[in-house]
């Protein structure tokens, strides 16, 4: 995945999960730490949401861990931060760290 995949990727997951938390009114971490300890919903229409909300939220962890992987192998590459910025802005393709 490149590093534009990966921050799309968070994105779209964040945005779901903030639909989850309008929907049910509490954080997705409160949430997860509840459904993790083995806690079921009281209504059994809720069942599929949140087995999804989990799953989300489980990607979204993974998508963060491959961006804070993959921004750090970029800026040694680049050279930091600022250059990474500057050629993302200007859509120049970098190359990926094997």
């Amino acid at each position: 995945m490149t590093l534009n995949e990966i921050l799309q990727d968070i994105h779209a997951l964040e945005e779901d999960m903030l639909t989850y938390e309008r929907k049910y009114g509490v954080l997705t971490e409160t949430f997860y730490e509840s459904y993790i300890q083995g806690e079921e919903p009281e209504d059994d229409a809720w069942v599929l949401d949140w087995s999804e909300w989990a799953a989300t939220y489980e990607i979204w962890r993974e998508r963060r861990e491959q961006y804070r992987t993959l921004i750090r192998a970029l800026q040694e590459q680049a050279g930091g931060l600022a250059t990474v910025i500057a050629r993302m802005a200007r859509r120049e393709p970098l190359p990926l760290p094997a």
